[in-house]
Parts: C-alpha cells; structure tokens; sequence
C-alpha cells in the first residue's frame, strides 16, 4: 500500500534524520546498536550521580547522628564513628566526586567520542537515523499527532 504523498514539510522527515545516500540498513542497524549502548551508558552515569549525591546525603546524616550520639552521653562512641567513618573514602583513595569525575574524564568521555565517530564516518554525523526510520515506518501519514517533525522545524 503506498503512502500519500503530501506538500507539507511536516509529513517528511527532516534531513538531519534521514540516512545519506548509499547506507546500507546493516550499518544504520549497526550505528543505532551503538548510539543505543552509548543511551545505556548514560543512563549509568546517572546512576553513579545519583550514588554521588546519596553517599553525599549519607555522611552529611551521620555527622549529625554523631552530634546526636554526643548530645546522647555517648562521647566514645560518637568519637570512634567521627574518626573512622565520618569524611571516610569509599574507594581507596577516593571520595565519590573523585568516582564520578574519574568515569567522566575516562570510559564515558571514550565512549561518547566512539559513538560520534562511528554516527559521522557512516552517517554524516547524524543521530537517531535507525530511529527515524522506525517512526516513518509506524507512523500514520496524514493523520494529526503522526507528524513526522515540528511544523517549526526545518
């Protein structure tokens, strides 16, 4: 069934999304496995932003539950945890800033310039053709909320 074919410029993908002529649909597949890795690896980065701030949250709780523990009578006590736990490192060496910025400077920034590479040697550079493709593909043409982009969209 052929699909009607219309003047309006929001029927038609925008040509940052459409694949350059001569691409093969294994090496669209294959750049969209990798920007799909890549959306993993964000997704992490923001779980290990997340353990950041919650460590953050975590020793900020215990310096009052120290405080706590003083205020208590407890004044051993609350002078061992200060010592050997308040302020502590979570990996050797490192507090989770150090973690964070650490993943930041290596693997992720790595990785982000291996999926940039790979989307401009085939595609020119541009994101999210295998998904673009998907949406013509399932969209009904024509029909209101299946516009293929934004009537402001170029």
């Amino acid at each position: 069934m052929s699909r009607p074919v219309s003047d309006d410029p929001r029927e038609r993908p925008a040509a940052a999304h459409t694949r350059p002529d001569g691409v093969s649909d294994a090496a669209v597949a294959a750049v969209g496995k990798l920007s799909e890795a890549l959306e993993t690896v964000e997704r992490a980065r923001g779980h290990l932003y997340d353990f950041h701030q919650l460590i953050g949250h975590a020793d900020r709780q215990l310096g009052e539950a120290v405080e706590a523990l003083r205020a208590a009578g407890l004044p051993e006590l609350a002078a061992d945890i200060d010592t050997d736990l308040l302020g502590r490192n979570v990996l050797p060496g490192r507090w989770t800033f150090q973690v964070v910025e650490e993943f930041d400077d290596g693997y992720w920034s790595a990785f982000r310039a291996w999926e940039r590479a790979g989307r401009d040697t085939v595609l020119g550079g541009r994101r999210h053709v295998y998904e673009a493709e998907m949406k013509e593909a399932r969209r009904t043409h024509g029909r209101p909320g299946h516009e293929a982009r934004p009537a402001e969209e170029d």
